[in-house]
């Protein structure tokens, strides 16, 4: 399905605490000549939306290009893992942007979608996540020694052709699921932080105006985070800074320290043993509270 099927025989309205996503309302909303989305495709199903969206943009597919499912099968996270849920209990979604900054500056591309979803869950859900420095979304805590509960991984790859450089940035951001329908202990979902509607379709649009407002002023500053103002926001958002941390990195490296910052480049700044150390995302394999 990938229109606005409202039939009361459609099996997706057997479950009306999750309707399907409104595709061609969604296209009228935000795709328009001169804005960052040129086409927004929901399927009903699919095993990855950014290895699907990755294939599209190695042949060639337009920058603004969204690829949205209700269901994704084979999700994939940082170090190839993988994960399952609930059909429209998430929001599972691509996106493909060829910037015309540096390539040196796209690291910053996964950062803004966390401040993108930061900025939507707060407005439409009523819960003001926080950021894991590179690629999580967590839910607020009173308690800042508490257990992390996980909300939303993203996930971003190169995606060069013949085209240009492209990124494709994709987020699965856990909406309506209810305790026992979670994969791990660790994660939650914004109707059990307190979202009093669990509505998918306003998230969506929340999440793409949000990033297509930051990523328009980043590209305007040439990718520089810190013209555009993206950098602050990021910073005021990251639960990691001011933390002490166990950064894994390759070759079975351990790095223990204080998260200082994230710098220009966005990368995390980790006070060391061997004194501070600028890390990025490809170089860690997994970073943990200390």
């Amino acid at each position: 399905m990938t229109g606005d099927s409202l039939h009361p025989a459609n099996p997706a309205y057997r479950d009306l605490d999750r309707p399907p996503l409104r595709a061609d309302a969604l296209r009228r909303a935000l795709v328009r000549p001169g804005e960052v989305w040129t086409g927004i495709e929901v399927v009903p199903e699919t095993g990855s939306t950014n290895t699907e969206l990755a294939a599209r943009a190695q042949g060639g597919a337009a920058s603004g290009s969204v690829l949205v499912t209700e269901h994704q099968t084979a999700g994939r996270g940082r170090r190839g893992r993988t994960f399952t849920v609930p059909p429209r209990a998430a929001l599972t979604f691509s996106v493909l942007v060829r910037p015309e900054s540096p390539t040196a500056r796209f690291g910053w591309l996964p950062l803004m979608m966390g401040v993108a979803a930061v900025r939507a869950a707060s407005f439409v859900a009523q819960v003001e996540p926080v950021l894991k420095w590179p690629n999580d979304v967590l839910a607020p805590e009173e308690d800042r020694d508490a257990p992390p509960r996980k909300l939303a991984g993203i996930l971003s790859e190169a995606a060069f052709s013949e085209a240009g450089p492209g990124v494709v940035i994709g987020m699965g951001l856990n909406v309506s699921q209810r305790r026992d329908e979670l994969p791990v202990e660790a994660a939650t979902s914004l109707v059990l932080e307190g979202d009093p509607h669990g509505d998918r379709d306003p998230l969506l649009r929340a999440v793409l105006r949000a990033f297509a407002d930051l990523y328009r002023a980043w590209e305007e500053a040439g990718g520089d985070a810190e013209a555009s103002g993206l950098a602050e926001e990021y910073r005021r958002h990251c639960d990691t800074i001011g933390r002490r941390v166990r950064v894994s990195l390759p070759g079975d490296r351990l790095l223990e320290g204080e998260a200082l910052g994230v710098d220009a480049e966005g990368r995390l700044q980790v006070a060391g043993p061997r004194g501070t150390e600028s890390l990025s995302a490809g170089d860690v394999v997994h970073v943990r509270r200390g």
